[in-house]
């Protein structure tokens, strides 16, 4: 009795062995034999997230440049226009203003002085009302210059996932495919297949992540920047109608 059940129990060990076994050839988990176990439509669902990738990397080291530089340029720029048009300095304030072309603030601010500098020293209510108009227009441009890229990670964001859920689907249907072409249920006949689904699904989370986080951020920091060119365009105004009541 003993000596049958030792015998069922070695044939059961050995079908299962048999089970993982079967189908052949091993899968290598490197980089190349991950690559080169993937179907052609798996690839290029890799390719696209590769490109994805690099898109979304050079979107957020651009923005980071600029943001950095507009925020240097910016603190550098507050006080010393502040100061010269206290002094009653105008053309000096705009000469200020063209040395910090990267500043958020001077773009905004050059264009109100511009529009101000037309009253020849008598600002009216008129002129007062261009300058501002004038100043609403340049923050409409520099608040699309600082958007510029943004649509690019959310959309990178929301689509990543599901161009690797795609990958994850070819995947499972080449799996699906090799059980039925070999006419076996072993796990290494579907080990490619579930291989380059799992792999797709990674990538494409691994794009989408870091893409969301930057565009989150860096949403943020346009909404700071946006603050300040409100708060610049209405302390302008105010200086503005200080002058006229001057005259």
């Amino acid at each position: 009795m003993i000596l049958a059940q030792l015998a069922h129990f070695a044939s059961h060990s050995v079908n299962s062995l048999a089970f993982f076994q079967e189908g052949g050839g091993t899968v290598s988990f490197s980089l190349l034999g991950l690559w080169g176990n993937m179907g052609w439509m798996a690839k290029c669902v890799a390719i696209i997230l590769f490109i994805e990738s690099v898109w979304s990397l050079a979107v957020m080291i651009d923005r980071y440049l600029y943001f950095s530089a507009a925020r240097k340029q910016s603190r550098e720029f507050a006080p010393k226009v502040a100061g010269a048009l206290k002094d009653g300095k105008l053309e000096e304030a705009i000469k200020i203003a063209d040395r910090n072309k990267k500043s958020h603030l001077a773009e905004v601010v050059t264009a109100g002085l511009q529009e101000f500098r037309v009253s020849g020293g008598n600002p009216t209510e008129e002129t007062i009302a261009s300058s501002e108009r004038a100043l609403e227009r340049a923050e409409a441009i520099v608040h699309a210059k600082l958007k510029r890229g943004l649509s690019v990670l959310a959309t990178i964001g929301a689509t990543a996932p599901f161009v690797g859920l795609f990958g994850t689907v070819i995947g499972i249907l080449n799996a699906f495919q090799q059980i039925a072409t070999q006419k076996t249920s072993g796990i290494g006949a579907v080990a490619g297949g579930i291989s380059e689904a799992l792999v797709t699904t990674a990538f494409g989370l691994l794009v989408a992540i870091p893409a969301v986080m930057a565009f989150n951020y860096f949403t943020g920091r346009v909404e700071s920047f946006d603050v300040e060119m409100d708060n610049s365009s209405s302390e302008l105004v105010d200086y503005f109608i200080k002058q006229s009541h001057k005259k």
